[in-house]
């Protein structure tokens, strides 16, 4: 589960088939061929996706669980098979699976609910410097009221960890860890499952940020080992506005409410109210229901195309977009590590990030540009943003020749 898979496509991985189902992909962009390569930020959705929603709005729409109103039953008997599914999807009880609004939230959720009641002094919680900010600000607001401190484990100069360097700061005040699975802004790969062993060896509970692992990487959430696993829909060819926390269900019985509300209490009183179960707990007011069935539809779209598919697809596509930009004058990569996902980052001589970014939408082709929610990771390689090509399924040969043609022609502006 580190890397994505090595080697061509699967013969069955019909690329043209697979772009066809997404209707977005067929837009005209500044008078021409989009290239979306924007999907680390968010992924377009394919047909099955967009019909499960338009279905559960068109035949079930109402708020779910007390009434006994057919649609009402409809629309609960979508949600709760929803959640049934993400949690086949993880190898995990249903109970385990609490709906958020994305991985913030889900990171949020954790901060205050597990981490803020057990955080004394003195205590460390320990990340890496290649966190995205969602997986730095809510430790940074626990810690400093509790009077705790943040250590951030170094990142080398090809983008990876350096593990022993991490290794070395886990200590007796380590009282939680967070680590990013999948960088968003490198691609790199952390070593997750020897990171959670070291830390299970001492007693250290680990969160896991799987925003950009959930689309790429199986998660089987008992074998990984971590107590708590994060991720967004939206990253995944599904909504946006919707995710879930995947943790233990011991973990989450012994967990206190975070938002007060309907349908997260079992009892309510002027003098006093009481808690429901898990994951309805940590559920208050109408839920997204078409979020949630969204997602699961989106789930099912990646198993009928097949996770091994996908990432051997992506991959392959990884290596040759590598070389295609090797290629062009000025330009500098950010991020090479051995293991690495579908991100191409890089700089150029004599133009900013937004620059290129701009050059680039004028040939089609859909990057992010910026410092992508990792401004300490930015500082770390001395630059003050990146342009990034992020790959999906949906990618293809043409998007990357259309990315490095609009590169070479912003080379000859810069220069």
């Amino acid at each position: 589960m580190n890397a994505p898979l090595t080697g061509q496509p699967a013969l069955a991985f019909d690329i043209d088939a697979i772009r066809a189902q997404f209707p977005i992909l067929s837009e005209q962009v500044r008078g021409g061929r989009l290239a979306y390569l924007d999907n680390a930020a968010t992924t377009q959705k394919p047909e099955s996706v967009l019909a499960a929603i338009d279905d559960y709005y068109r035949h079930k729409n109402s708020n779910v669980h007390r009434a006994v109103h057919d649609l009402a039953e409809r629309a609960t008997t979508a949600y709760e098979g929803a959640r049934d599914r993400i949690a086949q999807w993880f190898k995990v009880a249903r109970e385990e699976i609490v709906f958020t609004r994305g991985t913030t939230e889900a990171i949020n959720l954790v901060a205050y609910s597990f981490l803020r009641p057990r955080l004394q002094a003195g205590d460390e919680v320990l990340l890496t410097g290649m966190e995205h900010h969602s997986n730095i600000v809510p430790w940074q607001l626990v810690a400093k009221e509790k009077g705790a401190k943040i250590v951030a484990a170094p990142v080398l100069d090809d983008g990876s960890l350096d593990l022993e360097g991490w290794t070395a700061l886990l200590n007796e005040r380590t009282k939680f860890i967070a680590v990013v699975h999948v960088s968003n802004s490198l691609g790199t790969v952390n070593p997750v499952e020897q990171m959670i062993a070291a830390a299970k060896a001492r007693g250290i509970p680990v969160l896991v940020d799987g925003a950009q692992s959930v689309a790429h990487i199986a998660i089987d959430f008992p074998a990984l080992g971590a107590d708590f696993y994060t991720c967004s829909a939206h990253k995944a060819y599904g909504p946006t506005g919707f995710g879930c926390l995947v943790a233990k269900r011991a973990i989450l019985d012994a967990m206190p409410p975070w938002h007060g509300g309907g349908d997260m209490i079992r009892t309510v009183s002027f003098e006093e109210s009481t808690w429901n179960e898990a994951p309805y707990r940590f559920e208050a007011g109408t839920p997204d229901m078409a979020g949630a069935v969204g997602f699961a539809a989106a789930l099912d779209w990646i198993a009928s195309v097949g996770l091994d598919a996908i990432a051997a697809h992506e991959h392959a596509l990884l290596l040759e977009g590598t070389a295609l930009l090797a290629a062009v004058p000025g330009l500098r990569m950010i991020g090479t590590a051995k293991n690495k996902g579908g991100i191409l980052a890089f700089v150029m001589d004599g133009g900013h990030a937004q620059d290129i970014g701009t050059i680039l939408d004028q040939y089609g082709v859909a990057v992010r540009t910026g410092h992508h929610c990792t401004m300490p990771l930015m500082a770390r390689f001395g630059v003050p943003a990146t342009v990034r090509a992020s790959l999906a399924a949906y990618n293809n040969r043409e998007d990357l020749e259309q990315l490095a043609k609009a590169l070479h022609k912003a080379s000859r502006l810069l220069a």
